[in-house]
């Protein structure tokens, strides 16, 4: 037995007096004409109403949808959610909303945007209003609306916002985590080896002759010299290492996992690499060497500035020892000093 008609009605003395004289099909024109998708259905899933929106977007009119059951006309519609959202308004007699960031779409619609789209279907916020004949709900209403530039506009600020906060904790001129994110992450890091009883060591390390390099060639040649050191270390260290340039020609590399002895030989592979000639500026072919100092988490020294003071202590005792070396601090458990002949 088909379903009985659902009249549509406004609430309110002024406004059933307004719009008495003009009759049931000036709701029906706005339904059909407004710029939202529209369609009614019953509880058992009876589709009673298809607006223009829809018909456009779908490439459906309403004589190939109304009367038809939704679920067998939209077979790839999410039936077990829809069904549950539907049954909800029909026993609370009230309304219901859905965004597009806890369902993209109801209905899979094309994106008509074709300079600016940058999604292939329309993101959707639908609403689902209960028609009440005499105290039931005979039906209910769900209005779609195209929400894509929303959803574009908030992808974008997303995406800018992952953007900045990743140079907020780059460095600009080697990429880099800079000295503010090696401060944040050393913390986190000794208080998760002291409570589970992890290791890690460190790496303090800087360019040797820095100064008369900018003085022999300029700064932006010291520039790419820091470059180079920077992209030497990514390169030869492991992926779950941590570099940060922890000032001028400083920098300071974090091995999770690492003992003094593990520590020292990484240290002596990026020595090494760092050692081999490149191209600076131009046809510049420069070569340079690092000093490093190494250090290693311990119980008894789990303060990340006093480790970074050991580590600095230790690199130190490489420049004061000639350069061009890796030391230990002197608390690990290897002897003091690996490496090659002190240059200059």
């Amino acid at each position: 037995m088909p379903s009985p008609p659902v009249k549509l009605h406004v609430v309110g003395d002024e406004a059933d007096h307004a719009l008495a004289g003009l009759g049931p099909d000036l709701l029906g024109l706005l339904v059909d004409r407004i710029n939202v998708g529209i369609f009614t259905v019953t509880a058992d899933g009876t589709v009673l109403q298809w607006n223009r929106f829809l018909h456009a977007h779908t490439r459906l009119a309403p004589e190939e949808v109304v009367g038809r059951n939704i679920y067998e006309r939209f077979p790839e519609l999410p039936r077990e959610w829809l069904e549950r959202k539907l049954r909800g308004v029909f026993i609370i007699k009230n309304f219901a909303f859905t965004s597009w960031r806890q369902r993209p779409y109801l209905f899979k619609l094309e994106e008509h945007r074709p300079l600016t789209g940058g999604v292939a279907a329309m993101r959707q916020d639908c609403a689902f209003i209960p028609l009440v004949v005499d105290g039931e709900v005979r039906a209910v209403s769900v209005v779609i609306i195209d929400v894509t530039d929303t959803y574009e506009s908030t992808k974008r600020l997303d995406e800018t916002l992952v953007m900045l906060a990743a140079q907020s904790e780059r460095d600009a001129l080697t990429g880099v985590y800079n000295r503010r994110k090696l401060t944040e992450m050393l913390d986190n890091e000794a208080k998760r080896a002291l409570r589970y009883h992890q290791r890690f060591s460190l790496l303090m390390l800087d360019i040797d002759h820095f100064k008369k390099i900018n003085d022999t060639h300029g700064h932006l040649v010291g520039d790419e010299a820091i470059k180079h050191v920077a992209k030497r270390a990514v390169a030869t260290l492991r992926t779950t290492d941590f570099v940060a340039r922890y000032g001028g020609e400083e920098f300071v590399v974090f091995l999770p996992g690492e003992d003094a002895t593990g520590a020292a030989l990484a240290a002596e592979r990026l020595r090494e690499a760092v050692s081999q000639p490149f191209t600076a500026v131009g046809d510049l072919q420069l070569q340079l060497t690092i000093s490093l100092g190494v250090t290693t988490f311990r119980p008894d020294a789990a303060d990340p500035k006093a480790l970074l003071g050991e580590a600095d202590h230790a690199l130190y005792e490489s420049k004061r020892n000639g350069r061009n070396r890796v030391t230990v601090h002197a608390l690990a458990s290897l002897p003091s000093a690996v490496g090659t002949e002190p240059q200059d």
